[in-house]
């Protein structure tokens, strides 16, 4: 394995502190999206120049705000691995934070046009990626695309059948063609899953239950209904949601119509049961901590929770995650509005609705 350190690179140090991670299910591959010189393939003194591009252009985002290059590392044509955030930290490119947390994310020097086709050598330093990501960072077993569970074409047609194919290295060899698999049963997912202490997937019974069907019939997915939703969670239910995640991008097991925390707050707008936040609390907290003594909490629990969001975004320190909303947690809240888009006096750390249900996504409800 050929690993050039963030400093034989030149890497410049992170905006913030990056978000710890101990393990992920795996590793997802992405590529650039963009043009990729066929020169490059021929020239490796062009590789670190465009690990520095590639971190400037994320560090300039002014909509994303990354904290660093987004990419846990980079394989060069010439199969170098380029360590961006490296093992142990949460990635920022696989699409928001939930698909983060589940993956690390490696992306080969290869785009959208240009140079298209990986290398030998750069599948070679992939698969050393992979392999370095179990041993060093925790990653399971799993190798998937970033349009695996994220609606994006990354990455890209010649690196998916790769993947697709086992992520397998060259030159190594062929495996025996496996049997054909028998038809796929076509009964639907038939578990259940808990979110806040309340229950979906087949057999869950409950108000929740009918919320989600009215909602999906809202939305459009209600076709596999025969009378209409109730509070008895069945197969039209399942198949209903299922279609309701496909329709955001999902695919595979992550579209077996059993809600989960994202897909059920983009439905609902909301998680029944899960903590409320205030949002005129908030508000009265961020004015009023900073000026007052030391660690003074207006509404400590709910500044408590928005904290505990804006660490597991990377915006606040863990230390100052007290419950006061003071000059720490106003700053921290500052750039998550940042990073955002706003600015000027949007963006100073007071929050507003809009932001507030941003950083709430699968985490709290916002009352006013």
């Amino acid at each position: 394995m050929l690993l050039v350190t963030r400093d034989e690179w030149g890497a410049r140090p992170p905006k913030r502190p990056l978000a710890p991670i101990t393990r992920t299910a795996g590793v997802k591959i992405h590529y650039e999206g963009t043009e990729v010189p066929l020169a490059l393939a021929g020239d490796h003194s062009r590789c670190a120049p465009r690990m520095r591009a590639l971190q400037a252009s994320h560090l300039a985002d002014p909509v994303e705000d990354y904290n660093d290059i987004a990419y846990t590392a980079v394989v060069c044509p010439h199969g170098a691995v380029y360590v961006g955030r490296g093992p142990g930290f949460r990635t920022g490119a696989n699409g928001n934070s939930t698909l983060n947390a589940g993956h690390y994310a490696v992306c080969a020097m290869v785009g959208s046009s240009g140079l298209t086709e990986p290398t030998p050598e750069q599948l070679g330093g992939l698969v050393d990626a992979i392999e370095w990501l179990r041993a060093e960072g925790g990653a399971g077993a799993e190798v998937r695309g970033h349009r695996d569970g994220y609606a994006t074409s990354c990455p890209g047609e010649p690196l998916y059948r790769w993947v697709q194919a086992g992520a397998p290295r060259p030159g190594a060899p062929t495996a025996p063609a496996p049997e054909p698999e028998p038809p796929a049963e076509p009964t639907p997912a038939r578990y259940r899953t808990t979110i806040h202490g309340l229950e979906y997937g087949y057999g869950a019974h409950g108000p929740q239950v009918r919320d989600v069907g009215e909602a999906l019939v809202h939305r459009g997915f209600g076709r596999h209904y025969a009378v209409g939703p109730d509070e008895d969670w069945r197969d039209p239910d399942t198949l209903n949601y299922q279609e309701f995640q496909r329709s955001l991008g999902y695919t595979g097991s992550d579209a077996d119509g059993v809600p989960g925390i994202v897909t059920l707050q983009l439905l609902l707008g909301r998680i029944p049961g899960q903590p409320e936040v205030s949002l005129a609390h908030i508000i009265e907290a961020a004015r009023t901590d900073p000026g007052a003594a030391q660690g003074h909490q207006t509404y400590g629990a709910e500044v408590r929770i928005v904290e505990q969001a804006l660490t597991d975004e990377g915006f606040l320190d863990p230390a100052w995650g007290d419950g006061s909303f003071g000059t720490r947690t106003v700053q921290g809240y500052a750039a998550f509005q940042r990073h955002l888009g706003y600015t000027g006096a949007a963006a100073d750390g007071i929050p507003g609705r809009a932001s507030l249900e941003r950083l709430s996504v699968g985490r709290f409800t916002v009352t006013d």
